[in-house]
């Protein structure tokens, strides 16, 4: 492919200024630790952002592709998430039409320092100060020797959020490069760790990776920019959500009529307002996506419908999903729930004995199919109540309808008495039948950025 031009090859800044000096023979070392990406030249420390883009491509594996619907299809089902992506929110951001001018930039963050990516060695010193590089089991040396790759996940996760990679603020660089990039690594580690266990020729289902997580904590963006990096490395993926199965309009409205006066069962949401057959039948169906051309729809909710009550989208709309997969990314704020005794979830709330006694349910319709997890955790679940009151207030603020802060308020007090009854035994043991080896927890602030656990 050398010597070929292609606007669907897309190219770091670092990659194209390294590839254009890959004939010098010198090897460039941070620390004592080389970077084999091609032959690296020291002049590597002092590049400044009059880089250009080279336009030939030097080796397959640096090859990315992008789908142009890619972007919209997702971004649809990120913007309904309700996600405050304040992190995004940057003057360094660059938002591209499709005529290729700017238009409106987001509002600054305040009094944020811009940071010069143009040094490799800054960059690896960075990464390897994340929270995350101990946890995910890589060294420096594993780093140096992947840095090309960190280097190409990090340019296609600022073209998908719209970034200027040459100047990333502090909590854009963090993001990317502590958290979402080295989640990534993790996953491709856990995918050929799936894949050893099959011999040659077998049909491997996809591993299925469960995301536990708090409302508004940012695991749909996690996953969407996950999925995004698996589809550009041409790695066939689908995510769905535990919201994919909530019951139709005309099964929740039995439920509330089955459970008058529990307000945790008013609504969507808690154990018991999920169509859990239809759940099974979804995961494995997708798990059997083995080759190439078998094709399925994957099932989404429409949370607008009945004036915010939801509903089952038509399934005219569901995203198609192709074989073979690689992975499935299944994302959820109770994935891993397990029952406890009656007696601590009544000293709770009293109303979440038949919560807890739906949940029995679960394991076998959820968590059983789930093959490797990573558990996002917080400190405090109020958190969840500042996070959804940021969304909702975004949206005011974008001319949408969004919730009232007392009704912000009324809506987060219905999961709350979950989120105390069984994120402890959750963080504590796990979820029921995973494997410790094949659980990434992640210990995030109030800023939804990853800490190292105290």
């Amino acid at each position: 492919m050398a010597g070929t031009t292609s606007s669907s090859l897309i190219w770091s800044p670092w990659q194209a200024t390294l590839h254009h000096y890959n004939n010098n023979t010198s090897r460039f070392h941070v620390k004592g630790y080389p970077l084999p990406c091609q032959a690296y030249n020291p002049i590597c420390n002092t590049f400044n952002y009059k880089r250009r883009f080279c336009s030939s491509i030097c080796n397959d594996d640096h090859v990315i592709t992008t789908d142009s619907s890619f972007s919209s299809n997702k971004q649809s089902r990120l913007s309904m998430s309700g996600c405050g992506c304040s992190w995004i929110q940057d003057n360094s951001m660059v938002h591209a039409t499709s005529n290729g001018t700017s238009s409106k930039k987001w509002s600054a963050l305040p009094a944020k320092t811009a940071v010069d990516v143009s040094s490799v060695s800054d960059l690896f010193e960075f990464i390897c100060s994340g929270p995350l590089v101990d946890k995910i089991g890589i060294t420096p040396e594993n780093v140096g020797q992947s840095i090309d790759k960190w280097l190409l996940y990090g340019s296609q996760l600022c073209r998908l959020f719209q970034l200027n990679e040459l100047k990333l603020t502090i909590p854009q660089k963090a993001r990317l490069y502590h958290y979402y990039i080295p989640v990534f690594v993790w996953c491709e580690d856990q995918i050929a760790l799936h894949t050893s266990k099959f011999n040659d020729g077998d049909d491997v289902p996809p591993l299925v990776i469960g995301f536990s997580a708090p409302q508004g904590c940012g695991k749909t963006t996690l996953v969407f920019a996950l999925d995004y990096l698996f589809k550009t490395t041409k790695r066939k993926s689908a995510t769905i959500s535990i919201d994919d199965f909530y019951l139709t309009a005309q099964g929740q409205a039995k439920l509330r009529e089955d459970n008058p006066g529990n307000a945790l069962l008013e609504y969507r949401g808690n154990a018991g307002s999920h169509d859990l057959p239809f759940s099974v039948e979804t995961i494995e169906a997708l798990t059997k996506l083995t080759k190439d051309g078998m094709k399925m729809k994957v099932p989404r909710y429409d949370k607008s419908a009945y004036s915010g009550r939801g509903d089952r989208a038509d399934a005219e709309t569901w995203p198609e999903v192709e074989g073979p997969l690689k992975v499935i990314l299944y994302e959820g704020w109770m994935l891993g729930f397990k029952p406890l005794p009656a007696e601590v979830v009544k000293s709770v709330d009293p109303q979440l004995e038949i919560v807890n006694k739906n949940l029995e349910a679960y394991y076998d319709a959820w968590d059983k199919y789930i093959n490797a997890w990573v558990i996002i955790k917080i400190k405090d679940p109020s958190y969840v109540y500042r996070w959804r009151l940021q969304a909702e207030i975004a949206m005011r603020q974008a001319g949408k309808a969004g919730m009232s802060d007392d009704e912000v308020n009324d809506f987060v007090s219905r999961y709350l008495p979950a989120y105390k009854a069984y994120l402890p035994t959750l963080y504590a043991e796990g979820p029921t039948g995973s494997d410790p080896d094949r659980v990434l927890a992640i210990d995030i602030d109030e800023e939804r950025n990853p800490i190292l656990a105290t």
